[in-house]
């Protein structure tokens, strides 16, 4: 299972998504939950209040930060030399009509831009540096 966190008309989401062809254990699960078929006409069901914002991407290797999805660069909302906090928004990508906001997942200094707004990533390539 994977977690990410959707936007939707400004309310985000926290999901998990299985990946297919992976190996897992269920151990720590009591039970699977059946997956449910769902048409157009059928709303899902949306947690009450929104999750706090909290970094959605993990480092890839010393202060790298990596995608956590195959996306497009919608905007990159730093710049080099910039000093950026824990949590910081860093850029937004669009993936499937939706916007995933990838925050800083540690406080540092963007010592390098990796990627271009408009360009196509996969997941986990690198796209910031953080010092």
């Amino acid at each position: 299972m994977k977690k990410l966190r959707i936007t939707i008309e400004g309310k985000s989401y926290d999901v998990e998504v299985e990946l297919l062809g992976e190996e897992h254990s269920n151990a720590g699960h009591s039970a699977a939950t059946p997956a449910r078929a769902t048409s157009a006409n059928t709303a899902i069901a949306a947690p009450t209040a929104p999750a706090p914002a909290k970094p959605t991407t993990t480092l890839a290797g010393p202060g790298t930060v990596s995608s956590p999805l195959a996306a497009t660069i919608v905007s990159i909302d730093v710049q080099t030399g910039q000093q950026v906090d824990a949590g910081d928004k860093l850029l937004t990508l669009e993936a499937m009509k939706m916007n995933t906001i990838v925050n800083a997942p540690q406080s540092g200094v963007v010592s390098e831009i990796l990627v271009q707004s408009a360009q196509s990533v996969e997941e986990g390539q690198p796209l910031i540096s953080l010092a």
